[in-house]
Parts: structure tokens; sequence; C-alpha cells
């Protein structure tokens, strides 16, 4: 019997649950038993859905989200767009404080409040980021990850239109997290129509280049984004260090028991007794 650890990815959730969402498609043949599909994957029952719904989001994202985030990336200066992702950033690094608070982590809890102060009060609002260089580095926690702390399951895999990849769980936890986004901060619906979309295309552009290189690479894009996000989720959880899986498979690795004596051999001969 073997252990194994499933592999570490590091992108950050709200980036894998929004932008790859939108940005990451592919359509492939799912294998097929007779006359109906079977699931590649157990932990993805829904495969069928999902691809379409992977197809459509990549079909959004190509027409309309690729096109905008590279005009943005290529008009607004470097500057501007930085400082935009850092006041995203320190607002839901407010939100990560919370849920490390719920998950029981008393000094995250400490660290993470303390480089939401200081990049408020000595970041201008968080348009700087003064707390990374004093050594407070970001780690984001999602009410998702918090379920997962508490023993909540995975569910099942699913693709959700212009979301992408998630978890019956996750999905759960992320429409708690959109309701603390800081286009909730506005009444107006315009208004949070239009922070929401800022922060969509800040976050879409910051993954032009990874998606590009992930076109090249990948040879059938939704098993390799399921398989990253399913992994990373794990690791996030567990704070990198997830516990070790045993795989059933492994137990044909065991060595064969000693075969059964063949009963047309002759029986071994009885020691001679020793003289009296």
């Amino acid at each position: 019997m073997r252990l194994r650890r499933r592999p570490r990815d590091g992108w950050p959730r709200l980036v894998a649950a929004i932008a790859l969402a939108a940005s990451l498609g592919g359509c492939a043949t799912v294998a097929t038993e007779g006359a109906g599909s079977v699931p590649a994957n157990p932990v993805d029952p829904w495969e069928n859905w999902n691809r379409k719904v992977f197809a459509f989001n990549d079909a959004v994202d190509e027409a309309l989200l690729k096109p905008v985030a590279t005009a943005y990336r290529d008009v607004v200066p470097s500057l501007v767009r930085t400082g935009i992702g850092n006041v995203f950033g320190n607002f839901y690094d407010a939100w990560s404080a919370v849920n490390h608070l719920l998950q029981g982590k008393v000094q995250s809890t400490l660290e993470t409040g303390t480089r939401v102060i200081v990049n408020t009060l000595f970041g201008l609002g968080g348009l700087l980021d003064p707390a990374t260089e004093m050594r407070l580095p970001r780690n984001s926690e999602d009410f998702g990850q918090t379920l997962g702390r508490w023993g909540v399951p995975n569910g099942p895999f699913v693709v959700l239109p212009l979301l992408g990849p998630s978890t019956l769980r996750d999905a759960a936890g992320f429409w708690l997290d959109r309701q603390v986004s800081p286009a909730q901060l506005s009444e107006s619906s315009t208004s949070r129509f239009v922070i929401g979309s800022m922060e969509l295309i800040d976050l879409r552009a910051r993954l032009l280049q990874t998606t590009d290189l992930l076109d090249t690479v990948a040879l059938d894009k939704y098993s390799f984004i399921r398989d990253a996000y399913l992994s990373r989720r794990r690791d996030a959880i567990y704070d990198g260090a997830p516990p070790m899986e045993i795989f059933e498979d492994d137990f044909d690795d065991e060595p064969a028991a000693p075969a059964a004596p063949d009963p047309a051999a002759p029986a071994p001969e009885a020691p001679a007794s020793a003289p009296r």
C-alpha cells in the first residue's frame, strides 16, 4: 500500500472561481459505454453538463471578457491597475480575517487583521500595500474554506455559468462571499454593476498570461482545470498540509500471499525419533 499527496496549486481562490471560470473552457469527448455517457471521474458525476457550461464560459470569454481585459491592460497605466487591485485585495483581506476567526485560527486572524489596518491607515485606504513590505503577506480565506474546515464535504464538482469551477460546498460559500463583496457597499444597482465589472476585468487582466500559457500546454483544459481546482481547494483547507490519501488500487502492490501447498505432492517424512 502506498500513500500519496495530491499536488499543490497556489492560485488564489477568487481568481479560480471568477476569472478562470469565464476564461478557461474546452470541449472534449467523454468516454461512452453503450448508448449512454459515463462520468470520467467519480468526483465529477455531472461531467457531460459541466463540459457544456465550460465551453459556454469559454465562448463568452473569447467574445467579451478577454478583449476587454486585454484593452484594460494595454490602456490603463500599470500603477493605476496595481492600485485598483490593491483596493480590492484589502477589502477581501478583511473578509479573510473573519474567516480565519470562524476557523479558530487566532494567530492568523490577528496577522490578517493587522494587515488590513496597516494598508487602510498607511496605504491610502488600500491603494498601497505597505503591509507586504512589513512581512505581513496575504493569506486569503473564504467561507467555502471555512465550511470545509468544519467538515462539510465537497459534494460533486460543478461548473457554474460565468462563475466557473466549483463544488456544491464552495458554491454555497461563494454566494455568501459575494454578499460581502465591494459592490455591495453601494445601494445603487448601477454602482454595484460598475464595481463588480471592474473587479472582474481587473482579475481577468491579471490572468491573461497564465491562460495564454494554459492554452498551449493543456491537452484537455476541462480536466486540467477541474483537477487543479480540487487539488488547490483541498490544499487551502488544510493550509498547505493536507492529510495523506489511501488509494484502493494501491493494495494491488502489496506482496502476494504464499501459495497453498500442492495436495498431489508427497507429504514430507517425519523426522526419526531420537533413540531412548
